[in-house]
């Protein structure tokens, strides 16, 4: 990775929060704490795929329609989350995996 990638990136994520920063405020929140549940046992490609950006898109959808954010997501947050990532590998399940002694899993 080049410096003209790490810059390129840093102005990605800039425009990325730009768009979350335009959200309604009730958006924001709940997007802030789905990205630090994501940040926390979300997928290991998560830097490198759309999820984030996909929401903000979904979010922006519901923005137009007019409809609240819980109407979107539900009222359990974590579960629309954990759906979210049901089929991508996860910190989490890393951690698990080299704690129940799976061969390779800790070296990987």
């Amino acid at each position: 990775m080049g410096i003209q990638d790490i810059i390129e990136g840093k102005r990605q994520w800039r425009a990325h929060m730009a768009r979350v920063k335009a959200l309604p405020r009730d958006y924001q929140i709940v997007y802030k704490e789905m990205q630090k549940y994501f940040f926390k046992v979300g997928p290991v490609e998560l830097t490198e795929g759309s999820l984030l950006s996909g929401i903000v898109d979904f979010f922006e959808e519901g923005v137009a329609a007019g409809k609240g954010v819980l109407e979107l997501t539900g009222t359990d947050v974590a579960a629309f989350c954990d759906d979210l990532i049901k089929d991508s590998r996860t910190y989490a399940d890393i951690y698990q995996e080299s704690l129940s002694g799976k061969p390779g899993a800790a070296g990987k």
